[in-house]
């Protein structure tokens, strides 16, 4: 508990000082920087009854902020699943199966050409049932769109950086890491979206890479479905535990 504490405290460390930068980028400039935010927030949920009894909740929060100089993104996302199973003397028994939270912030500085960054990135994730129940990157790097047409973009990012993660056997690593990460984005039709994210983070000890597909559909001006399926993969984990995890949810977006 301590650990994670100390871990949490590090990333909110780092979400104030990408705030201040913020700042101090807005003030310092001649010119009135437009200050924007735009912001989605999903939510799913699937209930099963009959034989096996269980409720699976998944959630996430993206924040996107936008300043003459700067351009930050935030995210929080949780993941909890309860599964309710009917024993043979009749009692009726409760386990939590899945439990997880993440939370990433970066702050990306433009440099003269219009889609370039230099990007400061943080992200947190804790995983009750995984092979690393907590996970801590920090890493630094440069950014830039790779190409754009009037329906797609592909933008990526490379940089050093610092992780440090604890496995369900209590077992600590850490070390530096080289990460990459992708996005493409491809605006199918007027009401249809499709996105692909990877990322990558290459260290002595252990390589992670999450990728997810999705795809939204809109249903009316702020709300919309989307689709997605997210794929993590750790090389090195546990003997008990598998390397590859994966999720499918199907949930409701509002963006404000």
């Amino acid at each position: 508990m301590k650990k994670t504490l100390c871990s949490l405290s590090a990333l909110s460390s780092l979400l104030v000082l990408s705030g201040l930068l913020t700042v101090q980028a807005e003030e310092s400039s001649s010119n009135t920087a437009k200050l924007g935010w735009s912001t989605s927030a999903e939510l799913g949920a699937i209930t099963t009854s009959g034989n096996t009894k269980g409720t699976s909740i998944t959630g996430k929060v993206d924040a996107k902020q936008e300043l003459e100089q700067w351009s930050n993104d935030y995210t929080f996302s949780a993941f909890f699943k309860r599964d309710e199973t009917t024993a043979d003397d009749g009692q009726t028994l409760v386990e939590t199966s899945a439990e997880k939270y993440a939370a990433s912030a970066k702050g990306g500085y433009k440099l003269d050409k219009e889609s370039a960054r230099l990007f400061v990135y943080g992200s947190h994730v804790s995983d009750r049932f995984g092979a690393y129940t907590e996970y801590t990157t920090v890493a630094i790097g440069y950014g830039d769109e790779l190409f754009k047409t009037e329906t797609m973009s592909l933008e990526g990012e490379v940089g050093p950086g610092y992780y440090r993660g604890e496995t369900d056997l209590e077992a600590t690593e850490n070390g530096m890491i080289v990460r990459g990460a992708a996005t493409y984005r491809w605006q199918i039709s007027e009401s249809a979206r499709f996105k692909q994210t990877v990322s990558l983070e290459y260290g002595e000890d252990n390589r992670r890479s999450v990728a997810e597909s999705s795809l939204t559909a809109k249903i009316n001006g702020r709300m919309q479905m989307k689709a997605a399926f997210l794929v993590q993969h750790d090389s090195n984990v546990p003997v008990d535990k598998k390397k590859t995890d994966t999720q499918t949810s199907l949930t409701f977006v509002y963006s404000f």
